[in-house]
């Protein structure tokens, strides 16, 4: 408040420098985001002072106010402010702190933990159980695949429903350890004068004062600018990260409760880790079904499943062909029914054709004295 104030008074003293001191203008107009000039209607200045204002003034500026960002360079909050129901459930009413401005919000949260507990921290553990998980995922199943048997149990990765091992116990201790010192050092915001949190508090200085969370300033690669350098792309990337994160959370949960259920690895008789035909069946299966239906949108409520643009059209043609190749085939049927009728009437061939097999095995049988 005192730095809005100075910001204020030293406008008000240099107002001189953008029109004649006759003039009795309004005050200016100042946000977080521009600085703009004077509206035109509310002004008592003559015209030819009107004309005195600079033209950059009545355009968005390209850099910092005194540390304030432009509006065009920083996510803003209400993008689901029109929306009384929530995206992802749109029966129930849409939470008041989710309201789009946060990678990976879309309106879950039927217990109202965003209005009794502290945003930020549900976030940050939510996307470090979501990169464990991701890890997981992939480590489980790879390591029934590759690990020798002495550090599985009958085949079964290691985890708390299937038991351990202690050899295994003493690895996952650590593991844990180290993960527990990792997250006692980055915990409570920590990250907020890093050179990636200073970017991140930038990008969402109109929604809080913090940056995101999950923020460790870890980019070796520089992938984080991969979707265009700016908020956008930013909140995009974390977008991906944070619903990958959640697939992965109940993909680990499936393999655990799966495993301990039945007993057998997640990698037995597995479609996707062990080549067949249903996995490619499956695949194709969907496919066919999108290019007739299709699911209506999210945030309306009933979800409907629907035609998509062509479907009913596609589905009429393809009811129409199967209609014609059933006729054809019963017409085919018929045709060939009457010539083999024709020839057994000639030459009695059902029962000889019916008698081959029995003919054949005996004729085998006879081969073998044993038989």
């Amino acid at each position: 408040m005192k730095f809005s104030a100075f910001f204020l008074a030293t406008l008000a003293t240099s107002a001189s420098a953008f029109a004649p001191s006759r003039t009795a203008s309004s005050p200016a107009v100042l946000s977080a985001a521009t600085l703009e000039a004077p509206d035109a209607d509310k002004t008592e200045a003559p015209a030819a002072a009107a004309d005195s204002v600079p033209a950059e003034m009545n355009v968005e500026k390209d850099w910092e106010v005194n540390g304030f960002v432009k509006d065009s360079d920083r996510v803003m909050p209400g993008r689901y402010n029109d929306k009384a129901n929530s995206i992802a459930i749109p029966f129930l009413p849409r939470p008041t702190a989710l309201d789009g401005s946060h990678a990976g919000d879309y309106g879950f949260d039927p217990l109202g933990f965003s209005e009794k507990f502290d945003l930020y921290s549900m976030q940050e553990a939510e996307i470090r159980h979501a990169r464990l998980a991701m890890l997981a995922v992939v480590g489980w199943p790879m390591s029934e695949l590759l690990a020798p048997s002495w550090m599985l149990r009958d085949g079964c990765a290691p985890s708390v429903l299937n038991g351990v091992n202690p050899l295994s116990f003493v690895g996952i201790v650590g593991a844990l350890g180290a993960l527990g010192y990792f997250e006692i050092q980055t915990a409570l915001r920590s990250n907020e004068e890093t050179p990636m949190g200073k970017l991140h508090k930038k990008d969402m200085s109109a929604i809080w004062k913090y940056g995101v969370a999950g923020d460790y300033n870890w980019d070796p690669l520089n992938l984080y600018s991969s979707c265009g350098d700016d908020y956008k792309g930013r909140k995009g990337l974390r977008d991906v990260e944070v619903s990958h994160g959640r697939m992965a959370m109940l993909g680990i949960t499936y393999f655990a409760f799966w495993e301990a259920l039945t007993g057998h690895p997640i990698v037995e008789n597995n479609m996707l880790f062990h080549p067949n035909a249903l996995f490619p069946l499956l695949v194709g299966g969907y496919l066919a079904w999108s290019q007739i239906y299709e699911v209506g949108p999210l945030n309306e409520y009933p979800i409907e499943i629907r035609y998509t643009n062509e479907g009913e059209m596609k589905l009429k043609r393809l009811q129409k062909g199967l209609e014609e190749t059933m006729e054809q085939s019963s017409e085919s049927a018929a045709k060939v029914k009457a010539v083999l009728d024709d020839l057994d009437s000639k030459y009695d061939i059902y029962e000889k054709v019916g008698s081959a097999p029995k003919k054949l095995v005996e004729s085998v049988k006879s081969t073998y004295k044993y038989w």
